[in-house]
């Protein structure tokens, strides 16, 4: 699976694009935003740049980048009126993976500045938006010439499946499951994190480049309580999905898939800024979302994010059955279990 063509969110607004089922996001980037408005006001406030550039990468196709572009605005709009000065300019960059739908983003578009307009009384002439296609775990913008980065609810998601998930037979270490378990072997876990690990440095240096010296990212992401990525309330969907998968296909076809997913520990991500070295991280706080009350839930926020991944390997004919039958098996699992979901927010400032 080449992940980088087939990774993207369903697009349009259907009942299974994410467009319409990224209300888990949406709280999720809500419940980060004090940490958000810390950092924009910090930068901010440090030398009052008269136009700031800001990049959202892994924006997807629905509604909540804006909201983030929204409330930045907001945000350093009050402060303005409270000195009395002038708001800057914002230019502003989406960014994801080219299959994203940046059509149904750019739909939005009219609305927004509209609500710009009459609402927060922002000229049009102050807010300028563009897209960005490609990975954010490589180059995507000139030297020195962002201000702040935010991304929430992407960099989970690896630039490939890790390599060594077979043995020397070429059997998959992984029988019967698409994602880390607790009876997956140690090189397992070490395969995955070493993928992380490359990412998550790679997307480090790359932002390295790009953001000026006292610039600031704001990045949210998956995590668990620990170091192990196993454990059963944050990643249950996983497990759940990979047993209504095996019931409906071949286990060779299960066996040769595993999600290019992997959720660090604040321990593992610490050591990695420290290892690039350009960014100083400042604060982190563990945000939990305990809001899924229904399978048909979950069935509709996992589909709305794996489906291009699911399809491309077991065929688009079986979605519909897929996620029915797991929406049953969650309903199930939530008789009995809470449903979690852990992210971590990081505040990270660029080294002068």
């Amino acid at each position: 699976m080449e992940v980088q063509q087939v990774l993207h969110m369903n697009g349009g607004v259907g009942d299974t694009s994410y467009a319409n089922n990224s209300l888990v996001q949406r709280n999720i980037i809500s419940k980060g935003m004090p940490m958000l408005e810390d950092a924009i006001l910090d930068l901010y406030c440090t030398s009052f740049p008269e136009k700031l550039s800001i990049a959202d990468l892994g924006c997807s196709s629905g509604p909540n980048t804006l909201f983030v572009i929204s409330h930045i605005i907001d945000t350093i709009k009050k402060k303005c009126h409270q000195l009395n000065i002038p708001l800057p300019e914002f230019q502003m960059f989406l960014n994801d993976l080219p299959g994203n739908d940046f059509n149904n983003l750019f739909s939005y578009l009219p609305d927004f500045y509209e609500k710009l307009k009459e609402e927060k009384h922002v000229s049009l002439e102050q807010c300028f938006v563009a897209g960005v296609a490609g990975s954010f775990h490589g180059r995507l913008f000139p030297n020195k010439s962002l201000h702040f980065i935010h991304s929430a609810n992407s960099l989970h998601w690896l630039s490939q499946v890790p390599q060594g998930l077979q043995n020397e037979m070429g059997i998959s270490l992984n029988k019967g499951k698409i994602y880390i378990g607790k009876t997956s072997p140690p090189s397992l876990f070490k395969a995955y994190l070493a993928q992380f690990q490359r990412d998550f440095y790679l997307f480090l240096k790359s932002r390295s480049e790009e953001v000026i010296g006292g610039g600031r990212m704001v990045l949210t992401l998956v995590t668990g309580r620990s170091s192990d990525p196993s454990i059963k309330e944050c990643f249950f969907h996983w497990e759940l999905l990979a047993q209504t998968l095996n019931d409906m296909v071949s286990q060779d076809k299960v066996d040769s898939f595993n999600l290019p997913f992997y959720a660090p520990s604040i321990q593992e991500l610490e050591a990695i800024v420290n290892r690039e070295g350009s960014f100083s991280l400042d604060r982190h706080e563990v945000i939990e979302i305990v809001n899924f009350t229904s399978g048909q839930n979950v069935a509709k926020f996992i589909r709305a994010a794996t489906e291009s991944m699911l399809a491309d390997q077991f065929g688009a004919a079986i979605m519909d059955d897929l996620f029915r039958r797991y929406e049953h098996n969650v309903d199930v699992y939530l008789s009995n279990e809470k449903a979690i979901i852990i992210n971590l927010v990081l505040s990270m400032t660029r080294k002068e």
